[in-house]
């Protein structure tokens, strides 16, 4: 029996970005078109300037397209007012970042909280305990995250975007702060979390780190240039490529 063809979570049609300053117009993204299904591990790579991050944004619902159709779960997202796509954002989005951005002088536990504060889950201390233990942080579960190591503050960064079950996690430059241990350690964790069923965006200007994805994207000047499987997948847990 022939296996079940996974939905699109993810569809750009023509995506369009411009910016204006001072009536100067800046194009950063000249027609993106791209599909992602449901439980991919999707690599973008490009350079600085390449329109990588402001993809990654329209993607995360932080930014709107100055053009084109972004349908999400097959609902048209340019039709969602703020609001709606705040709430799209908190829900559906879980964010990890090269910074971490966690609250200095706030515990683990809390830190990872923050994305229920508007949720309508009621058992939002539970579900942020789980979240904890899911990256091996119980212990440290009462520590200021300003106490904590860089390689700890990411674990409760990758917590805090687990909390609300999202269907995607975006992962911008993760490891980008670490040291080359604790960034295998991360990406093991990146892996588990979509062998688990999570669709990753990982967003990247190193290729070693684009090669632990399914698939690899390439952006240049606005475009994508390549898209392609990744048939020799790099693999954090032993370092080595896989086949």
């Amino acid at each position: 029996m022939a296996a079940k063809e996974k939905k699109a979570l993810i569809e750009l049609t023509d995506i369009k970005k411009d910016y204006v300053t001072e009536e100067v117009v800046t194009k950063v993204l000249h027609g993106i078109n791209l599909t992602i299904k449901q439980g991919e591990f999707v690599g973008i790579m490009g350079p600085s300037g390449s329109g990588k991050s402001t993809l990654m944004n329209i993607i995360g619902f932080l930014d709107r397209p100055t053009s084109g159709k972004y349908k999400f779960k097959g609902k048209d997202a340019s039709k969602l007012d703020d609001d709606e796509l705040a709430e799209m954002r908190n829900s559906e989005i879980g964010f990890i970042f090269q910074t971490f951005n966690l609250l200095p002088r706030t515990n683990v536990l809390d830190n990872v909280k923050l994305p229920l504060i508007y949720s309508k889950k009621k058992n939002k201390i539970e579900l942020a305990k789980k979240a904890v233990e899911a990256v091996g942080l119980t212990k440290r579960i009462g520590n200021l995250s300003n106490q904590l190591s860089g390689g700890e503050k990411q674990r409760v960064a990758i917590a805090r975007a687990l909390v609300n079950e999202p269907s995607l996690i975006l992962a911008d430059e993760p490891t980008g702060n670490l040291d080359s241990k604790t960034g295998q350690k991360i990406m093991e964790l990146v892996e588990d979390l979509n062998d688990k069923g999570h669709t990753v965006i990982l967003v990247t200007h190193e290729r070693y780190t684009a090669e632990h994805a399914d698939r690899i994207i390439k952006i240049k000047d606005g475009l994508i240039v390549e898209d392609y499987k990744n048939h020799v997948r790099r693999k954090a847990r032993d370092g080595e490529l896989i086949k």
